[in-house]
């Protein structure tokens, strides 16, 4: 036997149907793709999801409408005590871990809504952590080995409402005549 001789079993590796290969082979003329339209042709994926023809889709045409909870929901820079541990014995971090220490050494990416500490892995130093928020199970963790587990409120200002030095003065039309006649 040699190398170049070896072969697959006969009919272990079936031969793709070579499609639009005439009548006779039983996938000639449309090549199983029955017959004329746009997904007769290659390159065409309409994927269903309201697609009307192109006719503008009935969820396009009505408004949007009512309360979406999504609006409200807040996303956190996640962080595991295991994680920590792992920085204070790579000597990263001292005595203090907070969002800003962890973005800074590209632990976590982005900040978003705040810095949340969870429970998963072993903490076994004494160090304080500052985050928006913790599990429960974390915070024991924490306080067990003798570290601080303080937490800050992000600073956000509500969406949409402005502080006073924001808004602007009220004025009536009576107030813009008075204006108007006074910078004459």
């Amino acid at each position: 036997m040699e190398l170049n001789t070896i072969r697959d079993n006969k009919g272990a590796r079936k031969s793709l149907l070579r499609v639009g290969r005439g009548i006779g082979s039983g996938k000639g003329k449309t090549a199983g793709r029955g017959n004329k339209g746009q997904k007769s042709r290659s390159g065409v994926a309409i994927k269903g999801k309201g697609f009307e023809g192109g006719q503008t889709p009935i969820y396009r045409r009505l408004p949007k409408r009512g309360f979406n909870n999504a609006n409200f929901t807040k996303t956190f820079a996640v962080i595991n005590l295991g994680d920590i541990q792992s920085l204070v014995d790579a000597k990263l971090v001292k005595d203090t871990v907070n969002a800003e220490i962890l973005k800074d050494l590209h632990i976590i990416n982005n900040i978003k809504d705040g810095l949340k500490v969870l429970a998963k892995g072993e903490l076994k130093s004494a160090i304080t952590i500052e985050a928006v928020a913790f599990s429960e199970t974390a915070k024991a963790a924490i306080e067990k080995v003798g570290g601080k587990a303080v937490s800050v409120a992000k600073e956000v200002a509500p969406k949409g409402k402005k502080t006073k030095s924001e808004k602007a003065p009220k004025t009536t039309r009576i107030a813009k005549k008075l204006a108007a006649k006074k910078a004459k």
